[in-house]
């Protein structure tokens, strides 16, 4: 009755380790893998000098947060609606809408991370959006200009330059100014 058993155990293993399924064939499921390590304060609104659009979308900000804010989403606590690093896109077809800091559009998608590693040089991102698809985002900080802007409060000078891919649109370059946020 134990050989039985352990027969039983082992073809059960096997089983388990063929599955029955061409696993070249089967698509990869990345999984989800979150590192910040920053040691200075590059928290703030980069957006895009230059307008950047995939069809109706138009890259409106890449947002990142505090050191606190990536702690609490790495330890698990995250909200469906905001996350420490992501992007916005605005619909450009949407109709204008007046709010506290002026026009803006109406319709707008934050593309949340699935993926990201940001430190005090490199911002890189992966996320997805049912409007958009995947989205991913690699961009190079100049902390130089990084810090000239924020003793500025906000100069035009470019901080961050990379490299932005929508769905299945061609990547851009892009180039990014710093903002604080009011």
């Amino acid at each position: 009755m134990r050989r039985l058993a352990c027969l039983a155990v082992l073809l059960l293993g096997l089983a388990a380790c063929d599955g029955g399924t061409d696993r070249a064939s089967a698509p990869a499921t990345p999984a989800e893998s979150f590192a910040y390590n920053a040691a200075g304060d590059i928290s703030g609104y980069y957006m895009p000098m230059d307008e950047t659009r995939f069809g109706q979308w138009s890259f409106e900000h890449l947002f990142v947060g505090q050191s606190a804010e990536f702690g609490t989403w790495e330890g698990g606590e995250r909200s469906p609606t905001f996350a420490p690093v992501m992007l916005v896109f605005d619909d450009v077809t949407s109709p204008m809408v007046q709010t506290e800091l002026g026009e803006a559009r109406s319709v707008s998608v934050r593309v949340l991370p699935t993926v990201y590693a940001v430190d005090d040089v490199q911002v890189r991102f992966e996320g997805r959006a049912a409007e958009l698809g995947r989205v991913i985002f690699d961009g190079r900080m100049d902390q130089g200009a990084l810090a000239t802007s924020r003793r500025n409060l906000g100069d035009e000078g470019v901080v961050m330059t990379g490299s932005l891919k929508v769905g299945d649109a061609a990547p851009r370059a892009v180039r990014l100014r710093w903002w604080m946020g009011d």
